[in-house]
């Protein structure tokens, strides 16, 4: 092999290898969060006759206030996942039950700037969500246990009597659990 076969091979080995390992997320249904990775060899998929019907435990925070939380970006990952599946927008049933530390998420934007000096960086994604039919809902236990006025949340959210309540509510009503 010559010493400029020996280049070739070398730079195409690595083209593809960055070709492999440079796949651009995309964001199917809630476009600024949630971004995913194509996977068109995937032999397990959702099922796109199914009703996805979800209720979703968000309990915990994230140190950073600028940043959105995991878990709220998790959400938009569920989202995003199953519309790359093929499963239609009208069949994603999506309730949260936003309690404990992440409840500090659903101020509104005066009240969390006056807590952590900056913008609430959910709020957007919270809009993305209730636009994609996500019902939000904030714990009332946990908002009058941290002395939060229920009148200063964000806006799309909801009180709930408890996280508690709303996860046997729904799930009795059929939807699956999950904890973020």
């Amino acid at each position: 092999m010559t010493k400029l076969n020996k280049y070739l091979f070398a730079f195409a080995a690595l083209l593809i290898v960055n070709i492999g390992f440079s796949q651009e997320k995309i964001n199917p249904i809630i476009k600024g969060y949630g971004g995913i990775i194509d996977a068109p060899f995937a032999v397990e998929k959702p099922d796109t006759k199914l009703e996805y019907k979800i209720v979703i435990d968000i309990a915990t925070g994230d140190a950073d206030p600028k940043a959105v939380m995991y878990s709220l970006e998790n959400v938009a990952r569920l989202l995003n996942l199953h519309a790359m599946g093929g499963v239609p927008a009208k069949n994603m049933k999506v309730v949260l039950a936003i309690h404990g530390q992440a409840i500090w998420s659903t101020l509104d934007n005066d009240t969390y700037r006056a807590k952590y000096g900056v913008d609430n960086p959910h709020i957007p994604l919270f809009k993305e969500l209730e636009g994609a039919g996500v019902k939000l809902f904030a714990c009332s236990q946990s908002i009058l246990g941290r002395d939060i006025d229920h009148t200063k949340l964000a806006p799309g959210i909801k009180v709930a009597t408890s996280m508690l309540s709303t996860l046997t509510t729904y799930q009795l009503k059929g939807y699956a659990a999950l904890k973020f």
